[in-house]
């Protein structure tokens, strides 16, 4: 399977470090269109990047005190899809999904709530739920999906984007998708002990 090149980019960042300036290279340089949510949305649309709010792709509003925003099969079902699978491909079509060939993501900072002696209630809202589910979509698909978890890899992605026409390289996704399961794995076992705690 040949690099896909990267058309459209996910972003939903609790760590802002560096988004915008990322958002605009991929928007600008590349021509990709810009999906994104909530607060990320606002800043990258402040910064004067053009940019889709999730509830255009999805086609409902983000709702729940934002629990429920990505968790919809436009999204998934854009993830998912293998682009080699010609029945994958037809349903989306059919379905109106369209592919999404890079996530970024990280976590609502779950360890850093409880640290700072947060409540109950107030650590139970910061469990994502969404990020972890892209995160984990995107990297089973890291064949067709590149998935950006750490700010300080943006650059090396631009880089590796400029060298290969606007495409990352598969050993780079492998890798990525790579630190996604060790990040979600660690992400979970952080919540567990914490729940088990209060039990």
């Amino acid at each position: 399977m040949s690099n896909p090149v990267v058309k459209r980019v996910l972003i939903s960042v609790t760590d802002k470090t560096g988004v915008v300036d990322f958002a605009r290279a991929l928007s600008e340089e590349f021509g990709a269109t810009i999906i994104s949510t909530g607060g990320t949305a606002r800043a990258i649309a402040e910064a004067g990047v053009a940019v889709t709010p999730i509830e255009e792709v999805t086609g409902f509003p983000e709702m729940m005190d934002g629990r429920v925003k990505t968790l919809h099969p436009k999204v998934h079902g854009g993830l998912l899809a293998r682009r080699d699978s010609e029945e994958h491909m037809a349903q989306a079509a059919e379905l109106g999904i369209e592919m999404i060939d890079m996530v970024v993501v990280n976590l609502y900072a779950f360890e850093k709530t409880v640290e700072g002696g947060a409540d109950f209630a107030t650590c139970i809202e910061n469990i994502d739920i969404g990020g972890p589910s892209m995160l984990r979509s995107s990297a089973k698909n890291f064949e067709s999906v590149a998935v950006v978890t750490d700010p300080a890899s943006y650059d090396a992605i631009l880089e590796e984007m400029r060298a290969n026409g606007g495409a990352t390289t598969r050993e780079t996704r492998q890798k990525l998708a790579l630190r996604v399961f060790q990040t979600t794995g660690a992400y979970d076992t952080a919540i567990a002990e914490w729940m088990e705690q209060q039990i």
